[in-house]
C-alpha cells in the first residue's frame, strides 16, 4: 500500500479517535503545552471577551446603563454615520494622510534598509542603525513638543527659512491646516523609517553571498546585483507589509494626532481614531463611537483579504498569509 493510501486511511479515523490521539500526546508534552497557557488565557480575557461590548454599536448606551440594560436600536447608529459630515471628512483625512504614507513611508525603509546594508565599514554601518532607530524609541509626546518648538515662529525651521532668503516673514506651519499632510507624514516617516529596516536587513543578511560573486564575475553593477538579487529575495517581506500597511489605511497614529492637532488645523487633521476617541471618551457617546469603530474593522479586514488576495495573483497564487 502507498503512502497516499495510508495517508487517506489516517484521514478517515472516527472522530473519537482523533481526540483520544489528541488528548495523548497533549498530556505526553504537558510541560510544553502548559507554557501557552498564560497567553491563551491573556488572549481570552482581554482580546475575546470584550468582543461582547461591541453590541454597544447596537445600542443606546450610557454611563448609567449595564450591557444588558441598554435598549436595543438596530442600525441607528450606522445610519447616523452614514449622514455625518464630520466623520467623512476624518475619513478624507484618514486616507489623505495613510495614502501618503504608503506611497513615501513605505519605499523609503526598503531604500534605507539597501544603503546600510550596502555599507562597508561595520563601525559606521553600526552607527547610521542606532541612529535611525533611535527615533522610534521616543515617544510623540517627546517629538511632539519637538516638532511644535521647531515649526513655531520663533523656531529652528523658521529661522532657517528666513537666513536662506525663502520667506521674508516667520511663520507657524503647524497652524496652516493644508500642510498638516505632509507634516504628519514627514513626521511619522521620520520616526519610523529606521525601525522599519530591522526585518529588511534581517532577510539581506540571509542570502546567500555567493549570488553576489557570480554577479561580480559576470560584470554585473551594483545596482543590477541590488536589482536582480537583493530585491527578488526581499519579495516575501515586502509583499507582506505591503498587505498589513494597506489593511492599516483607515487606522492613523492616534498619539501624532492628539498632540500636532489644534484648533487652527483641526478640518485637516481629525482622522478616524481621534474622532471616536473625541466622540467617546469626550462627549460620552460610547454607542456611536463602537459603531464607527466596527465599521472602520470591518473595512480593514476586508482590505486585509483583498490585498492578499491581490498580491496572491501577482505572485503565482502564493498566498502570502
Amino acid at each position: 500500500m502507498n503512502r497516499a493510501a495510508v495517508g487517506q486511511l489516517g484521514a478517515k479515523k472516527p472522530l473519537n479517535q482523533r481526540a483520544k490521539a489528541f488528548l495523548t500526546d497533549f498530556f505526553r508534552q504537558w510541560e510544553l503545552q502548559s507554557m501557552i497557557l498564560p497567553g491563551v488565557i491573556f488572549m481570552i480575557i482581554f482580546c475575546y471577551i470584550p468582543i461582547y461590548g461591541l453590541s454597544i454599536a447596537f445600542k443606546s448606551y450610557t454611563v448609567i446603563d449595564t450591557l444588558d440594560t441598554a435598549p436595543w436600536v438596530g442600525l441607528y447608529n450606522f445610519k447616523i454615520i452614514m449622514t455625518d459630515k464630520y466623520f467623512w471628512d476624518a475619513v478624507i483625512n484618514t486616507l489623505g494622510i495613510s495614502f501618503l504614507k504608503l506611497a513615501i513611508g513605505f519605499v523609503i525603509p526598503i531604500i534605507l534598509a539597501i544603503m546600510i546594508y550596502e555599507v562597508s565599514i561595520s563601525r559606521f554601518k553600526k552607527f547610521v542603525q542606532t541612529i535611525s532607530y533611535l527615533p522610534h524609541f521616543l515617544s510623540w509626546i517627546v517629538l511632539g513638543g519637538m516638532l511644535i518648538t521647531w515649526f513655531s515662529t520663533s523656531g529652528l525651521f523658521n529661522q532657517l527659512l528666513l537666513s536662506l532668503g525663502i520667506i521674508s516673514q516667520p511663520q507657524n506651519i503647524l497652524l496652516d491646516p493644508n500642510k498638516y499632510w505632509w507634516i504628519a507624514t514627514l513626521s511619522d516617516i521620520w520616526k519610523e523609517a529606521g525601525w522599519g529596516t530591522i526585518l529588511y536587513l534581517a532577510i539581506m543578511a540571509k542570502i546567500d553571498p555567493t549570488y553576489y560573486e557570480a554577479a561580480k564575475i559576470d560584470g554585473a553593477s551594483r545596482l543590477r546585483q541590488i536589482w536582480n538579487i537583493t530585491l527578488p529575495n526581499m519579495k516575501t517581506i515586502i509583499n507582506l507589509n505591503l498587505i498589513l500597511t494597506i489593511s492599516g489605511l483607515l487606522g492613523s497614529n492616534l498619539d501624532q494626532t492628539l498632540v500636532l492637532m489644534n484648533s487652527q488645523n483641526r478640518e485637516k487633521a481629525e482622522v478616524i481614531n481621534s474622532y471616536v476617541y473625541r466622540m467617546g471618551l469626550t462627549q460620552g457617546d460610547f454607542s456611536y463611537a463602537t459603531a464607527v469603530g466596527l465599521g472602520v474593522s470591518i473595512v480593514s479586514v476586508i482590505l486585509l483579504v483583498s490585498a492578499n488576495k491581490v498580491t496572491s495573483k501577482l505572485n503565482d497564487n502564493q498566498s502570502v498569509l
